[in-house]
């Protein structure tokens, strides 16, 4: 991206102190689906091993290994798409008590 920015640019912005290979402020790269559903699966396991039940509140949000999980958000979207679930991701749930 640093290469298509013109000299004027360029300039401007080392004159902030920008640096091309700074990577401070970059994004990581963003997870794939098997990956957001692991995650979310963990924070689910994890609730309902404190809680013993899987019916957090819409705006629960659950802390797994320093991470922020928007848990009923989740839940509730898995709900709402339960049909193009798969067996296997059902049946996840299903084990956790989950109200479909």
């Amino acid at each position: 991206m640093w290469s298509q920015l013109t000299p004027g640019q360029v300039y401007l912005l080392e004159t902030l102190g920008v640096d091309p290979d700074d990577t401070t402020g970059a994004r990581p790269a963003p997870r794939s689906q098997d990956a957001r559903w692991a995650v979310n699966l963990a924070a689910a396991r994890q609730f309902h091993a404190r809680e013993g039940h899987l019916r957090p509140a819409r705006k629960h949000v659950e802390l797994v290994d320093g991470e922020e999980v928007k848990l009923g958000a989740f839940l509730d979207n898995a709900r709402r798409r339960a049909a193009k679930l798969s067996l296997e991701r059902r049946a996840e749930l299903n084990v956790l008590g989950m109200r479909w």
